[in-house]
């Protein structure tokens, strides 16, 4: 026998967690122990629990799966909103909240951290709405195949999950976990509906003149990145890349042809996307942020779509097809054909040359860009948060190894502080950099406390005009200002009398170079570099952009 926390801690060891993050509360502290005595787990505590959630969601980018443990009701209502992020970014992220003891419900009880009813189960639910599956323990008989089939839901969907657990539970006893191919078994495509799918698709390819392919976010959670470049080198045609999936597809193979997003593409992407007869839209994901406000996206029409576990095009709906099978079966039956790739030679743009401005000279956006883009090497991973740090990193071009983080479903600002730290701590190995817009940071900038704590040499770079930028070019109004911060003062403060952050402001070129210069030299702590430049001093493709998307917003209501 064992006990309900330790039969949950062995399960998240054996699925790949090694860290987990926690806000501790009433509800969880026994949980908590439990989880603690696991030798093969490491806690992370996190400043908040939004933070908490935020965290976790940026491990599971790094390490596969995430979970983070927060208390109830007050703890819990802040983490749905990292969680919602997990949903929309497809990562499979494990709530777990301690809940009421068993018996205060039976004995009708008013409880602290409640709304203050007898009711004790509208976290649940509220948890099942943003969750691919989500229970309540009340019972430690139950808790095993609870815990198996919540956590094999998170693996197989790669969505997150809500396990709550009863503050009286934890040390209950309950029964070994059996063997870990119980929540770790993989599934497999119907053999005969993909053989169907594959070839249709095969004959469909063979009809069109003009393919070409477009790498959506979804090819990570599908674990299909080499099945993209095997289908992709057997056509020979070009590859494209939403937003989101930047770095999914390597931008030093010779068949890349940019980021593909309307007016804000990069290198002729759209343009070789609108010549094609055919796009083979390989886990996509069209949204009114993604298609720059409904005006770029391919005709339904042209598409093959590829999802995660169906496949669909004129014709044709084939479920139960996972996307890895499908696209390594389909390379082997398609034919050459690389029309797009010799038309792409003849319409891409030549990169724009790029010159250093004197050291003296004020900082600009387009300075700030290019001297972080000479930090990126193939150990890099790059952060970008909501906002004109969006449109600054997808045109930096990244080297083999190099990935690129953004989360533009969910697109809640500042995510990017907490998500970095959480992949920073799954994958040490990497040099994490960060950009980040001054209101962005002010959201969640707590938690660089723990990037101190943990002596983590992430480098963030601060990019501070002052206000909501994103928001103003959607929408201006005086709800966007906010209040300056000392940014390099706030990041020292953090120091006390053990930390090694370092905070720097460059307003020059040159001020900018020291500054980064000063940040590569400290490995004991983070480094925050405060770029600060006018206030205007925008992408143009973020002023478009913004301009459609508010169009959009703004249509007028259906009679």
């Amino acid at each position: 026998m064992t006990t309900v926390g330790s039969y949950l801690a062995t399960r998240l060891a054996q699925i790949g967690i090694k860290r987990h993050f926690v806000v501790p509360g009433d509800y969880n502290l026994v949980l908590l122990d439990k989880l603690q005595e696991h030798p093969d787990l490491n806690e992370i505590n996190c400043t908040n629990e939004l933070n908490c959630s935020m965290a976790a969601e940026g491990y599971a980018r790094a390490q596969g799966v995430a979970a983070c443990v927060v208390t109830y009701s007050v703890g819990a209502f802040s983490a749905f909103n990292g969680i919602g992020s997990a949903y929309g970014e497809n990562l499979p992220v494990i709530l777990i909240s301690g809940c009421p003891n068993t018996n205060d419900a039976g004995d009708f009880n008013l409880l602290h951290h409640t709304i203050g009813t007898h009711d004790f189960d509208y976290q649940l639910e509220m948890a099942k709405k943003i969750t691919t599956a989500a229970v309540s323990i009340r019972r430690a008989s139950d808790a095993p195949h609870m815990i198996d089939s919540t956590i094999r839901q998170a693996l197989l969907t790669q969505k997150p999950v809500y396990i709550e657990l009863a503050t009286n539970l934890a040390t209950q006893p309950c029964v070994l976990p059996g063997p870990e191919s119980v929540i770790l078994e993989s599934v497999e495509s119907d053999p005969i509906v993909l053989k169907d799918a594959v070839h249709q698709a095969a004959r469909l390819l063979s009809q069109k003149s003009k393919i070409s392919i477009l790498v959506g976010p979804k090819v990570r959670s599908a674990q299909a990145e080499l099945a993209v470049i095997q289908l992709a080198e057997a056509l020979g045609c070009a590859v494209t890349v939403m937003p989101s999936a930047k770095s999914f597809f390597p931008e030093t193979h010779p068949q890349y042809a940019g980021v593909y997003w309307g007016l804000a593409s990069t290198l002729g992407a759209e343009a070789i996307v609108d010549w094609s007869d055919l796009v083979i839209c390989v886990g996509t994901v069209f949204t009114d942020y993604s298609t720059v406000g409904w005006t770029a996206q391919p005709a339904p029409g042209v598409r093959l779509t590829a999802d995660v576990d169906q496949v669909q095009f004129s014709g044709t709906d084939c479920s139960r097809v996972y996307l890895a099978e499908f696209l390594s079966a389909l390379s082997l039956q398609a034919k050459r054909n690389p029309a797009t790739m010799v038309e792409y030679k003849r319409l891409s743009p030549p990169e724009p040359a790029v010159t250093a401005s004197p050291a003296k000279e004020q900082l600009s956006r387009k300075e700030m860009a290019r001297q972080i883009s000479s930090l990126i090497t193939a150990k890099t991973t790059l952060f970008a948060d909501t906002g004109d740090s969006w449109f600054n990193g997808i045109q930096m071009r990244l080297p083999e190894g190099a990935r690129f983080e953004v989360e533009m479903q969910w697109g809640h600002i500042g995510w990017s502080v907490p998500a970095s730290f959480g992949y920073a701590a799954a994958r040490p190995d990497r040099q994490v950099i960060t950009m980040v817009g001054d209101g962005s940071f002010q959201m969640t900038a707590q938690e660089v406390s723990q990037l101190t704590r943990l002596r983590i040499p992430m480098i963030i770079f601060l990019i501070n005009n002052i206000g909501y930028t994103i928001e103003v070019e959607i929408h201006d109004g005086i709800y966007n200002n906010i209040k300056n911060w000392d940014y390099a003062a706030f990041v020292e403060s953090f120091n006390a009398k053990d930390g090694q952050g370092r905070g720097f402001r460059a307003t020059t070129a040159g001020e900018l170079h020291s500054a980064i210069e000063s940040a590569k030299k400290n490995r004991n702590g983070p480094s925050l570099i405060e770029c600060v430049i006018d206030r205007d001093d925008c992408t143009k493709e973020l002023i478009s952009w913004g301009h459609f998307v508010a169009a959009a917003n703004g249509r007028a209501p259906r009679v």
